[in-house]
């Protein structure tokens, strides 16, 4: 039997909580395969140390099979410029190990209410792929403030950046059952090629790489308009591929057509690492109080069995991720223990012993 090897941060706010909420889940769907190795980083580290991500945490993260992260962030806790510190956790494991491709699935669970009136559960469905390591966040850290007078970021864009980005959502795609519409595999190509030279070479680079697909259908929209195409024909998408900050507002207006952030799964892939965890923030207001959402989180641990099997051909674990996510939307659909963000009142512990139940 095959074990792999996971590196968990829990974080800040309420990332320890969701995080080890989930460790128990996926314990719990996969028994001894997975061994969790809990490591140090986050905000409350850095006031405490000075380090942020130590380079201990690094190196064991590299070494791992794969990473499963609570939430990082204080507001009190940042850099001289005013940025926050904890965001630089994930941004740092983020570029240190090229992890190029971040996953955000959009899929409307049963139990888990639209505010998009008249959708229901299986209606909206599709992925967004934002390339996670160039565009505008290219300037992290090396943009301008000018006397406090002037300050300026730089969006890059490179061939290479690009192209991989575009071939993971075509490739992504080809995996897919197509959209819920119409069936169709489709990539939709998110930019603003009418008004920028980057998005320009963004969208051509794009279509260069789907020569190679010629089974799925590309399509383009522009950031503004797809915000509209997003709530009046979700069913429309199936992938869709963005630049770094395009791909970072969408993807959360995505969320909320589903039912918010504290459903959304992410993931953060390269060629041979990966990141996982959910897309909402470190909610320190009502950390340590039980009353998070560890949804999200669980969802993430569901991506990352996925790609863990699909990455070392374990049909086993591409079973369990499936197995993980009906055992969510079972315990959502049934209506009996929701979570404070979707209109319910469950804590934290008594969703995980839900889902654990709903797995067993």
């Amino acid at each position: 039997m095959k074990t792999y090897e996971i590196a968990t941060i829990d974080g800040d706010g309420i990332g320890p909580e969701v995080c080890r909420a989930t460790v128990a889940v996926l314990a719990e769907a996969c028994g001894a395969r997975l061994r969790f190795v809990p490591l140090d980083g986050g905000a409350g580290h850095y006031a405490r140390t000075g380090e942020v991500l130590p380079e201990t945490t690094f190196e064991a993260c590299r070494r791992a099979d794969a990473i499963l992260h609570g939430a990082a962030g204080l507001p009190e806790v940042t850099y001289p410029d005013s940025t926050e510190v904890g965001n630089d956790l994930h941004l740092r494991l983020r570029f240190r190990l090229d992890l190029y491709a971040n996953v955000r699935p959009i899929r409307l669970y049963r139990g888990a209410m639209s505010p998009l009136a008249g959708w229901g559960p299986g209606r909206i469905d599709y992925v967004i792929v934002r390339e996670n390591t160039e565009g505008l966040y290219a300037s992290r850290g090396a943009g301008t403030n000018l006397r406090g007078e002037v300050a300026t970021d730089t969006l890059v864009m490179t061939r290479r950046g690009v192209e991989r980005v575009a071939r993971f959502a075509f490739e992504l795609s080809r995996q897919r059952s197509g959209a819920p519409r119409d069936g169709r595999r489709r990539v939709t190509v998110c930019d603003k090629a009418n008004i920028l030279r980057s998005y320009a070479f963004f969208r051509a680079v794009c279509q260069e790489v789907a020569r190679d697909y010629p089974d799925v259908e590309l399509d383009y929209a522009y950031a503004d308009a797809i915000t509209v195409h997003m709530l009046k024909k979700p069913d429309f998408y199936d992938v869709i591929v963005a630049e770094n900050m395009f791909g970072d507002i969408i993807s959360d207006l995505g969320a909320g057509t589903v039912g918010g952030l504290g459903i959304a799964a992410s993931a953060e892939l390269g060629e041979r690492h990966g990141l996982f965890q959910g897309a909402h923030g470190s909610a320190p207001d009502i950390a340590g109080q039980d009353l998070a959402s560890p949804v999200a989180t669980v969802l993430s641990g569901a991506l990352m069995l996925r790609w863990l099997g699909e990455r070392h051909g374990d049909a086993a674990l591409v079973q369990d991720a499936a197995r993980l996510e009906r055992a969510v939307e079972a315990v959502l659909g049934a209506g009996e223990v929701v979570p404070r963000d979707l209109g319910g009142n469950a804590s934290c512990s008594a969703m995980t012993e839900a889902i654990r139940r709903a797995l067993g």
